[in-house]
């Protein structure tokens, strides 16, 4: 089975039947800044975008409209794959606020989470907390955002037998990856912290408080305690 183009290997927009294409940016963490990407631009036709966590999926609404729409993704990778030479050279435009999610460092699993990366706890809260953090794409839950940092450098196994319910709130790391739990829920993340932020409210317009392409950055409010 053939895999999409990896770092450093060019960007693709391959047909997914007749109505949607696969987008495989040449490096997964531009997934975040090709959702927001795309967002911006509103190209008529499309009916959804879809990210996951290394390629994102796009749906239209006709053969017709197809080909138009195919021309406009495909300017879109190309902005984003410029944009990151922009950020290798220092040249790049100034990205909007990240989304400041406060969190309370007092999560089951910290003390054993720093043992496996051989730090001390204050330690995984500095790196936690200095990471510029995005959101790739959302699932399992309505507002799990999936949130990869290129600065984030630990990879953490989820837990060996998962927890039957995990608290709204709770700040997670899996992987490569960190999540706020939106809502009680099972769940295999290690658990390291919790906010008193509402990350899903349906009585909230976007219900999403972090969307896909959505810059994030934790602070430690035990740290001004």
């Amino acid at each position: 089975m053939s895999r999409g183009p990896r770092i450093g290997e060019a960007a693709a927009v391959r047909c997914a039947g007749d109505r949607a294409f696969l987008l495989t940016p040449d490096d997964p963490e531009q997934v975040g800044r090709l959702v927001a990407e795309l967002a911006g631009r509103s190209v008529a036709g499309v009916v959804d975008v879809l990210p996951a966590a290394e390629t994102v999926l796009v749906t239209v609404d006709s053969v017709r409209s197809a080909p138009r729409v195919r021309r406009e993704l495909e300017r879109a990778v190309a902005v984003v794959s410029a944009a990151k030479s922009d950020v290798s050279r220092g040249t790049s435009t100034p990205a909007t606020e990240p989304v400041r999610i406060p969190v309370r460092y007092d999560g089951p699993d910290l003390e054993s989470v720093a043992e496996m990366l051989d730090l001390r706890p204050d330690q995984v809260i500095a790196a936690h907390t200095a990471a510029t953090w995005q959101c790739a794409f959302v699932g399992f839950a309505p507002g799990f955002g999936y949130l990869t940092a290129g600065d984030w450098r630990y990879r953490v196994p989820r837990r060996d037998t998962a927890r039957t319910r995990i608290p709204a709130g709770s700040v997670g790391l899996a992987g490569g990856w960190s999540a706020v739990y939106p809502r009680e829920t099972p769940g295999g993340w290690q658990l390291i912290g919790t906010t008193a932020l509402t990350m899903w409210d349906t009585e909230r317009d976007p219900p999403a408080l972090v969307h896909a392409g959505a810059r994030v950055r934790f602070v430690d409010v035990g740290a001004a305690a």
